[in-house]
């Protein structure tokens, strides 16, 4: 995620002290107007699910948005009939999901269970997406106040920039996770609290629970945070002009992140032990680390929610638009190459420490977002990386590494509060150097800035499911489907099945849907690589073609026989199919041939309201042709 730097005692810009009061206090009102700003943006980029939050989508990521909204009305299902919050048989029927070692969000999901009662998934999830935003811009505008800068302003724009850099407005497109931005300072506000003599036992205790609420919102974050704080601790406490005052701290520190590490090992004892020797485990992540890194030309780049893309500027450099983690844009990197070398002339040793602390931890997270090979203007060239040597270590073989770019935001808002402070204390006289900063911050921020996020109609809930007809055709715990199954470019089932659990009372297992698994259902699979999804078989897999496709087979008998064995293996009772289905970017599913196939399959089926079902029960086969 993010890192940023305290202002050491030996430094001769305040707050020198990190256990002294703040220099100057910041009146309750500038607060209330950071705050008051920051929500206005998040909702302004966020407008299109606010607007029908049943009945819209986020274009760029339906199927992430079904798998939160799924993990949210699990959520409701969690504290109502007392469910595993870290493992679940109602998907993936018949061998379930550990979703420790997917992201179960589960303060979230716990904590907004009420809402998600009253107002279902769709509302909590556009809620949370919204609070993310706000929350992450004042955090860190609360954070460069308290460790950083004098001024409320440099504080307040610096926090903004972070809250809604372009990489967390991409990563807005359905990741609560990841657009929880805000972990990254709630956490080093904590670590910077550890060297305050004589309270080793109290910081400890809080950093603890910091960690343990960090890890169940953005366990990928959390590792980053952890990396930039030993980079940055590690660099800082080697230069000279600090030395006596980190061995001074040094014993006070060690007490303290004992005192955390037992605190965070107690309360996730569990679901550390689920999320790597659980049921339903694997390595790495289902997603190829060779594709997923960042285009060094990226970061000169404009994003494709941004002011400069409405001028034909934005980037098509990244992977996806949810990954747009970098796309900075070039006068923004040359302003915080020129801040550095201008703050870096103008500081006494202390505070050069902290900037070369700042500055190796960019340059760190920045190589490791290029990934294993250099890659420029979408051609990956034969350069090796340090990535490569990491690749297939432990929590590096699940991370991805174009979200190391996100470090970056924060090096850059460090940057950035420090030159617009010395600007707004007028300690930058100089009227030319004053109105090309300030010239030059303007042309930097202002192509960034957001535009709403995309979204698009989606299929209604049927009322087979909202009413809860279904429960006529399917038994106490039974397997229920809609078609196509439930996965990422089609993720309709999943989503309806969230809004059930989100009502309580009774509830249907489903087959397939859109989570991380490994490559092979079952134990067996514990130690294999990770995937997207169930592993397919012959009738999913038909129906799947089908839908994205319009691909329809001539079904012969060897089908329906496989078919047979299929729907016994999940334990199938019945399928649906809705009037409507919905498929992701604005994607048309081919419905009809998802009828067709059904029908080759199954036989004709019966009129329900507003699905046609096929039953499927033990003992009855599909028909024969």
């Amino acid at each position: 995620m993010s890192v940023a730097a305290p202002a050491p005692a030996a430094s001769a810009d305040p707050p020198s002290d990190p256990a002294a009061p703040p220099p100057r206090s910041r009146p309750w009102r500038a607060h209330l107007t950071v705050a008051v700003i920051a929500l206005g943006l998040a909702v302004y980029v966020t407008n299109g699910l606010w607007r029908d939050p049943y009945g819209n989508v986020l274009s760029d990521n339906v199927g992430d948005q079904a798998w939160f909204e799924w993990l949210l009305g699990y959520g409701v299902q969690t504290l109502s009939q007392g469910s595993d919050p870290f493992f679940t048989q109602l998907m993936n029927a018949p061998v379930g999901v550990n979703l420790a070692a997917n992201t179960s969000i589960t303060v979230y999901t716990l904590l907004f269970a009420p809402l998600t009662h009253l107002a279902g998934p769709p509302v909590t999830f556009v809620t949370i997406l919204t609070l993310n935003l706000a929350v992450s811009a004042m955090a860190w505008y609360l954070f460069f106040g308290r460790w950083l800068v004098r001024n409320a302003g440099a504080a307040a724009l610096a926090g903004l920039f972070c809250g809604f850099a372009p990489g967390f407005i991409a990563h807005v497109n359905g990741h609560l996770n990841w657009s929880a931005g805000w972990v990254a300072p709630f956490v080093l506000w904590r670590v910077l609290k550890l060297r305050e003599p004589g309270r080793w036992l109290r910081n400890g205790l809080l950093l603890g629970l910091a960690l343990a609420v960090g890890f169940s919102i953005a366990p990928e974050g959390l590792f980053y945070v952890a990396i930039a704080c030993g980079v940055f601790i590690g660099t800082w406490s080697l230069a000279r002009a600090v030395r006596d005052e980190a061995k001074a701290a040094f014993w006070t520190v060690v007490r303290a992140l004992g005192v955390a590490a037992g605190v965070a090992g107690a309360l996730l004892s569990y679901p550390l032990y689920m999320h790597f020797a659980g049921p339903q485990t694997f390595t790495g992540t289902g997603f190829n680390q060779r594709y997923f890194v960042e285009d060094v030309a990226a970061y000169l780049s404009y994003p494709s929610r941004s002011f400069a893309a409405l001028f034909g500027l934005g980037s098509d450099l990244g992977p996806n638009r949810t990954e747009e983690t970098s796309y900075f844009g070039l006068p923004l990197v040359v302003l915080m190459a020129v801040t550095l070398v201008l703050l870096w002339r103008r500081a006494d040793p202390g505070r050069r420490a902290t900037l070369r602390a700042v500055a190796v931890t960019g340059l760190v997270f920045l190589v490791l977002s290029w990934g294993p090979r250099l890659n420029w203007m979408g051609e990956e060239l034969g350069l090796p990386l340090p990535y490569a040597a990491l690749a297939r270590l432990p929590l590096f073989d699940s991370a991805l590494p174009l979200r190391f770019a996100l470090a970056v935001v924060g090096v850059f808002g460090i940057l950035l509060a420090l030159v617009v402070d010395q600007l707004l204390d007028h300690r930058i006289s100089a009227p030319n150097t004053r109105t090309a900063l300030w010239a030059t911050i303007v042309v930097s921020l202002i192509p960034i800035f957001p535009l709403p996020v995309r979204h698009q109609e989606r299929a209604p809930e049927p009322d087979f499911i909202a009413d809860g007809t279904w429960q006529r055709y399917v038994s106490e715990n039974g397997v229920l489907t809609a078609l196509p199954f439930a996965l990422n470019v089609h993720a309709d089932g999943q989503r309806w099945q969230a809004y059930t659990m989100a009502r309580g009372g009774p509830q249907f297992r489903m087959p397939d849907g859109y989570f991380l698994g490994p490559m092979v259902n079952g134990e067996e699979g514990k130690k294999l690589m990770g995937r997207i999804g169930a592993p397919p078989r012959a009738t999913d897999w038909l129906f799947t073609r089908a839908a994205l496709y319009g691909y329809v087979p001539r079904l012969t008998n060897a089908d329906r026989e496989r078919a047979r064995a299929d729907f016994a293996y999940w334990g199938v009772e019945a399928v649906f199919l809705a009037d409507e289905i919905t498929g992701s970017d604005h994607r048309v599913l081919f419905r009809q041939a998802v009828q067709t196939a059904a029908v080759g399959l199954l036989g004709e089926p019966e009129r329900v309201g507003d699905v046609l079902l096929w039953r499927i029960r033990p003992g009855v086969d599909p028909v024969d042709r």
